[in-house]
């Protein structure tokens, strides 16, 4: 289940991030680690996550995600190991939420592309997601992801 859609301007944001370009079925093997990984640079570095963990994909999927998987951060990062400094750039999106278990991320994905279809909003490739809440803390049926499709100017 998604949310109305709604266009918002977003305004750019630090992140610290750990870059990955890997088969779909590859992603539950990478993302914790990467996420850890990246916790842990913080935390050495004397900083946290200003906001939720998220995932910025450089183009459509196909055989590959090509990706970020990330934290804002107020401070300035320095570069460790696979984390980097980057950042969420200031942008147009069309925005949603869905509700509910990750497995339903496609289907919501797929009725936030058609309504984007029907709307006639011209769509970059680039989108991410936030993933709203702490998962270790909540039953799947209450999770919240923030999907995001970049729009051009």
């Amino acid at each position: 289940m998604i949310d109305k859609p709604t266009i918002v301007e977003v305004p750019m944001q630090r992140t610290a991030t750990i870059h990955l370009n890997i088969p779909g079925m590859d992603m539950p093997k990478h993302m914790d680690p990467a996420i850890q990984e990246i916790l842990q640079v913080l935390a050495e570095q004397g900083l946290k996550p200003s906001g939720p963990m998220f995932t910025y994909h450089h183009r459509m999927p196909s055989a590959t995600f090509d990706f970020e998987v990330g934290f804002p951060v107020d401070g300035v990062i320095q570069p460790s190991g696979r984390v980097k400094a980057s950042e969420l750039p200031a942008v147009k999106v069309a925005r949603t939420i869905h509700h509910g278990p990750y497995e339903g991320l496609q289907g919501a994905w797929m009725a936030f592309g058609k309504w984007i279809t029907e709307n006639e909003l011209d769509a970059e490739p680039r989108f991410f997601e936030r993933y709203l809440g702490d998962p270790s803390k909540q039953d799947p049926s209450e999770y919240r992801t923030e999907i995001n499709r970049i729009l051009r100017p």
